[in-house]
């Protein structure tokens, strides 16, 4: 990840700018643009999304994964666009930036936001975390499938773990899966995978 821009900008300009290609990202008014990502990044991301998507669909929620959507805090001049983001379709029309720059704002659009962990896992763990619990998403997953974060996140010695974060009286508990533990999520209860078919989808042919 790397500076695009030197300036301070708004969450407006940087709306109106973003490029079609490319992944960028606003950091308290700083553009950055994402590196691009590795293969396997991008195999994880693949499976997470499919396998969300059956769960959803099991459950006959209003839910869908959109290609290119903007996450805004309401507190900065930020924007992140995660690897997978489930969008509740019926809250749309309570977010005042949707229409115009495909934004969501309100923990109540968003029931699930999903990092796949890259050389920048510091604002995976550290910074999106914190910015999402403050929005009240209630639920957030990361997965560091080469297990890239602190030992206080992957274990000691570092090892690849799956993170489910859950929004419980406005902060977040976390339970931490490895190996062949089943992930279980709170609100997709038809998931049915675990941490190592994850971690496995990286290398899959």
């Amino acid at each position: 990840m790397f500076q695009a821009q030197g300036k301070q900008v708004t969450f407006e300009e940087f709306a109106a700018w973003r490029p079609e290609n490319g992944r960028y990202e606003l950091h308290n008014g700083v553009i950055v643009e994402m590196a691009q990502p590795l293969g396997g990044h991008e195999k994880v991301t693949g499976f997470l999304a499919r396998k969300i998507t059956v769960a959803f669909d099991k459950l006959d929620l209003p839910y869908f994964i959109p290609r290119k959507v903007l996450v805004k805090p309401s507190e900065n001049e930020s924007g992140y666009e995660p690897d997978v983001l489930v969008i509740n379709e019926k809250n749309l029309v309570n977010e005042p930036l949707w229409g115009k720059t495909s934004t969501v704002m309100y923990g109540a659009s968003i029931p699930l936001i999903v990092e796949v962990v890259s050389t920048n896992w510091d604002d995976d763990y550290y910074m999106k975390q914190g910015k999402y619990e403050t929005m009240g998403i209630p639920e957030y997953w990361i997965a560091d499938y080469l297990g890239l974060g602190a030992k206080k996140f992957t274990g000691n010695p570092k090892q690849p773990t799956f993170s489910v974060y859950q929004l419980i009286d406005d902060e977040y508990q976390v339970r931490r899966f490895q190996g062949n533990d089943r992930i279980v999520s709170p609100n997709f209860t038809e998931l049915n995978m675990t941490a190592q078919q994850v971690f496995d989808a990286a290398n899959a042919d």
